[in-house]
């Protein structure tokens, strides 16, 4: 374990540095598993079990801060919201039954594995399309970034599918996608935010804009679906639909494409599991479970508690704000055995939290796991000699939440 010269691991904590956390979470669940970190006001939670209990008692530990920006906006960027019509609030993880119940009841009807299984020749020739960018793009000679030609793109294009949106307009909702992260899990700076804010409000027109040629023109898509069901009885409304989508064109694919990117990081640093991959890939399944607990997308997440409260043996007051390192619980020793050492044989990988737990499990669970499996198989078929850019080591932007590397950078024989 990692020397802090014999200062406790809490001090000099920067929860928004996603570098290299991981010594320094391992500390904190020896040391400090449940400490309050003054800087941000949130009382840090690392080991499993602890956070485990906080997201299942969703009666005592609100959910409703998840989407709260960790910097408030500035006034110039309120200004922007409020004069563009921006009211998004949140799809599902900030809201708490029974709204959450009864949205969640009519999204899951939409957003399941039939839909998933329809769309599983698409995502086949998405990746396929992109994996053919990345070998033209490697024929230079040159390292190619893999986040940037395939990790980026590719869960778009998969959502967009599901949700009926044009190619062409793929590059402004990634943007859309990426400033809604900064805006609420990153802590930017009033000059940062006001950029964002203007994406926000097109983001959220955008939606509207979208529901309303569903109306009048319905798909084979999920927004149609959404629509459909409110027509027969269901009961949502039209802000609320909103709401999901808002929450479901964000969610669907930025996190996909950190985990793809996240796992060939992984991977290129754990050759005997990458031949272990290429020599048989049944083991691709449990590989993907792994590869979430160990490296996964999102590494926080965010509670409020009601009442005063005794969590982990440490007494928490009413109106505590909870930050549980779910990346720190992920390789939590006395839950998973060598927790800090990948494995794709582990039996229990599959009990992560990188999906939450309770209530709010991650909706598009089948989806992330089903695009991931089909990159992985594509990707050691074509690429085995696949490896990261000599002198290459991943740098990973500001945030609470989303571990989001910089670039991939790789290379492979020709």
């Amino acid at each position: 374990m990692k020397d802090f010269n014999g200062e406790r691991p809490s001090e000099g904590f920067d929860p928004f540095d996603l570098n290299k956390p991981h010594a320094r979470w391992e500390a904190f669940r020896q040391e400090q598993p449940i400490f309050f970190h003054e800087e941000t006001g949130y009382w840090v939670v690392s080991r499993y079990d602890d956070i485990k209990a906080i997201f299942d008692d969703w009666k005592t530990f609100s959910s409703e801060n998840a989407q709260k920006p960790m910097r408030p906006m500035c006034a110039e960027g309120r200004k922007v919201l409020e004069e563009g019509g921006f009211t998004a609030y949140s799809g599902l993880t900030a809201r708490v039954p029974p709204d959450h119940t009864r949205i969640r009841k009519v999204a899951q009807s939409c957003f399941g594995p039939r839909r998933f299984r329809s769309i599983e020749p698409q995502i086949e020739d998405i990746v396929r399309r992109h994996l053919d960018a990345l070998e033209a793009a490697g024929k230079a000679g040159q390292p190619v970034d893999f986040w940037d030609v395939v990790a980026y793109p590719v869960p778009a294009y998969v959502l967009f599918t599901l949700m009926g949106i044009p190619d062409e307009d793929v590059p402004k909702i990634k943007q859309y996608g990426a400033s809604r992260g900064r805006m609420t899990w990153s802590d930017l700076s009033d000059e940062e935010q006001i950029p964002v804010a203007h994406d926000m409000v097109a983001y959220w027109k955008y939606i509207h804009d979208l529901l309303d040629m569903r109306r009048s023109n319905p798909g084979d898509d999920f927004p149609s679906d959404l629509l459909r069901l409110q027509s027969e009885g269901a009961d949502i409304t039209d802000e609320e639909i909103a709401g999901v989508l808002y929450s479901t064109l964000f969610a669907g694919h930025e996190t996909t494409s950190t985990f793809m990117g996240n796992y060939v990081l992984t991977l290129m640093d754990n050759r005997d599991a990458w031949e272990a991959i290429k020599a048989d890939p049944s083991k691709i399944p449990n590989a993907v479970e792994e590869m979430l607990r160990y490296m996964p997308s999102v590494v926080g997440w965010r509670r409020r508690a009601r009442t005063a409260v005794t969590v982990g043996g440490v007494d928490l007051p009413a109106g505590a704000e909870v930050l549980m390192i779910t990346g720190s619980a992920n390789r939590d020793e006395s839950h998973f055995p060598q927790g800090e050492k990948l494995d794709i044989t582990r039996d229990n990988a599959r009990t992560h939290l990188s999906f939450g737990y309770g209530i709010h499990y991650c909706l598009g669970f089948q989806l992330a796991k089903m695009e991931a499996a089909v990159l992985l198989r594509q990707l050691s078929e074509r690429f085995p000699t696949l490896r990261l850019a000599q002198n290459f080591e991943a740098e990973y932007n500001r945030n609470i939440t989303f571990r989001v590397p910089k670039s991939v950078m790789v290379e492979w024989d020709q």
